[in-house]
């Protein structure tokens, strides 16, 4: 089967998104959306680590070429930061049990490789214009931070301003994060989100998640400080 996927434009068309809507995470920006795809389709190999991860590889191995099923115009942040920043026509809605599960498990896929490279890289990062010349543990601290107070809200959790930022804090707020989209995704949280969607969340919060972990890989000095 072809890989379904949405691009989305700027409204001024400074930048492009191209992303999978069944391989939550697998999400790259580029200046146009031509390049975007090219771009997507390059870091197929370095997805797959999450797909293994999740148990899906096989899946994974058997997906065919990308296929846009939706070219769409997105919204300012679009164009500012290069990232999808609202739903496509199909992330709406309840999920079904089987198709929760899925998405979730590969988050959680997103989460453990987050954990593997920032485990294993260098303390300082290579300068470069991308995150303001951020180390290693401010880049963690990001990644966590945005996931666990600001995306979180979104389901109707609130959690201590850097309660996650301890080993115990996170598995909690990873845990606590999954009852509250499923609840959510049961019609059990009351206010429901205003211009995001439950499918929008869990990729979003995979694209944040990994585009970070691919950050500190690229940024990495690990193999320079051994040389």
């Amino acid at each position: 089967m072809s890989v379904r996927t949405v691009i989305e434009r700027g409204p001024k068309g400074k930048r492009s998104v191209a992303f999978s809507l069944d391989w939550p995470g697998w999400n790259r920006g580029a200046k146009s959306a031509e390049v975007a795809l090219e771009t997507l389709e390059s870091y197929r190999e370095r997805y797959r680590p999450i797909a293994d991860l999740a148990g899906m590889a096989r899946e994974f191995d058997a997906a065919g070429p990308l296929e846009v099923v939706e070219d769409r115009i997105g919204t300012g942040s679009t164009d500012f930061w290069g990232i999808s920043f609202s739903p496509s026509s199909t992330e709406h809605g309840p999920l079904g049990d089987a198709e929760f599960d899925r998405r979730i498990t590969l988050l959680r896929a997103c989460w453990a490789f987050f954990d593997g490279v920032a485990a294993r890289v260098s303390p300082e990062m290579r300068k470069g214009p991308r995150g303001g010349g951020r180390d290693r543990n401010r880049i963690i601290r990001h990644t966590i931070r945005t996931e666990s107070e600001d995306f979180a809200k979104q389901v109707g959790l609130r959690i201590p301003e850097e309660a996650a930022l301890t080993p115990d804090g996170l598995r909690q707020h990873r845990e606590t994060y999954v009852a509250a989209m499923r609840a959510y995704n049961a019609g059990e949280v009351e206010k429901r989100m205003r211009s995001w969607t439950l499918p929008f969340l869990i990729r979003h919060s995979a694209f944040h998640t990994l585009d970070h972990a691919w950050e500190m890989e690229d940024k990495d000095l690990s193999a320079q400080d051994g040389a």
